[in-house]
């Protein structure tokens, strides 16, 4: 094998011959079955060759011929590189017994993601990144798993976002007489600012440090700068790395498009609940990772998480476009509710519940307590939307694990056109 120039035939004489037991070791790690010291060795390999515009080539057919060529990439969900062959009508074909004749068996990350697919809440610091050492040696993590094992895999910039929403109480509406008089969006981000205060990147380094509210913090390079100058003293074994989390309307392949500001490219195709057969309008709370891009000089957006909301104004995630409406309709019917004499708190679960049957996350959690008698209700509310039966099942199936938690209330998309919820509630209460 040989690295050769960027663009080149491969017969140049000034290609450059890889030593056997590279060749050995690259192989090894390419169709998986390498030790820690061959992925090491191969991942350093396709590094240098991407950053010196080099090209792998094949020596499957000898050395006359032209040969197969392989083209070094970075796949930044997972911060490694792998190989990608090059293929097309004009060039050779590896020979069918070369190692290189089938695509790598690299990990790839996943966008497909459904509301029963288990979500604990991530432990340790709030960090994506690894440190370059770390990053060449290992493989990808559980958090960017492989298409053809994990299917369903959850992002872990994706927990760390519900962590934060979490940790600042904004999945939570309470009773509408002890809410603000007036709703901003402002007020959102506060409340997000407050909780990364309370949460640790890396050991001494908190969250609030190297987190931004609006896209301008990237297109000024003032979040590049920040998290430069506080690099110098960021813990050893942890890689210094900067958050941005934006309000956005939309996004459309690794272009975000926020709210007050110009549009966002990202190393990576944003990921998010909304593709393919669960598409969910805006708007979103993105989340986006700043670290050092291989190739470039300094720091840029790596890779982001879109996740669906309620509003600009309730930062309260959605697994639907029908739970926004179910949402709406639940926030509605707490006024009515309060003629009736009962308060009623809303809580949309981002991570799972332990019960004796098994985890499960209920939709939405409603705890209702009577203005007359102090008594507490709690209610899970499970969305039956208009599906086809597969997608039905599993809900069905999901049940007997949620009312381990609380009683549980079916609504349909009917229940909300005929403004039926409130109803629902009083008579579940009485009935409890």
């Amino acid at each position: 094998m040989w690295l050769i120039d960027r663009h080149s035939d491969g017969l140049d004489a000034a290609r450059i011959p890889l030593p056997l037991p590279l060749r050995a070791a690259l192989v090894r790690w390419y169709i998986g079955e390498g030790s820690r010291h061959d992925e090491e060795a191969g991942i350093t390999l396709v590094q240098q060759a991407r950053i010196g515009s080099k090209w792998i080539a094949c020596n499957c057919r000898g050395t006359k011929q032209a040969p197969p060529i392989l083209t070094p990439a970075f796949l930044s969900e997972a911060e490694t590189y792998y190989l990608r062959r090059l293929t097309s009508t004009n060039r050779p074909e590896h020979v069918s017994s070369c190692p290189f004749f089938r695509d790598q068996a690299t990990n790839r990350i996943t966008e497909t993601r459904r509301a029963q697919t288990p979500a604990d809440p991530p432990v340790g610091y709030f960090e994506v990144l690894r440190p370059a050492p770390e990053k060449l040696a290992q493989r990808p993590d559980d958090d960017a798993s492989d298409d053809r094992t994990r299917s369903a895999s959850v992002p872990r910039l994706a927990r760390l976002l519900w962590r934060l929403i979490a940790n600042a109480g904004l999945n939570i509406a309470v009773p509408s007489d002890q809410e603000p008089s007036e709703r901003a969006i402002g007020a959102e981000f506060k409340l997000l600012a407050a909780a990364a205060a309370r949460i640790e990147v890396a050991p001494g380094i908190e969250l609030d440090r190297v987190l931004w509210t609006h896209g301008d913090a990237l297109h000024s390079r003032r979040a590049f700068a920040g998290i430069r100058a506080l690099s110098r003293r960021w813990p050893r074994g942890h890689a210094p790395q900067g958050f941005l989390t934006i309000f956005a309307k939309s996004f459309k392949g690794s272009t975000i498009f926020p709210a007050g500001s110009e549009p966002i490219a990202v190393a990576n195709r944003v990921q998010s609940p909304s593709v393919r057969d669960n598409s969910i309008t805006g708007p979103y709370l993105v989340i986006v990772v700043i670290g050092q891009y291989p190739e470039a000089q300094g720091y840029a957006p790596l890779r982001a998480y879109a996740q669906p909301i309620y509003s600009g104004l309730r930062f309260i995630p959605v697994d639907s476009n029908f739970h926004r409406t179910l949402l709406r309709a639940l926030l509605r019917s707490r006024h009515r509710l309060m003629q009736d004499g009962i308060e009623l708190a809303i809580e949309k679960p981002v991570f799972d519940r332990l019960t004796p049957l098994g985890s499960c996350r209920p939709e939405f959690l409603l705890e209702a307590r009577s203005r007359l008698t102090g008594e507490i209700r709690r209610f899970i509310v499970q969305a039956l939307e208009e599906t086809s039966v597969e997608l039905r099942i599993p809900k069905l199936a999901a049940r007997r694990s949620l009312e381990q938690i609380a009683p549980v209330l079916s609504i349909t998309p009917k229940d909300v056109e005929d403004e039926q919820i409130w109803r629902l509630i009083v008579e579940a209460f009485y009935r409890s």
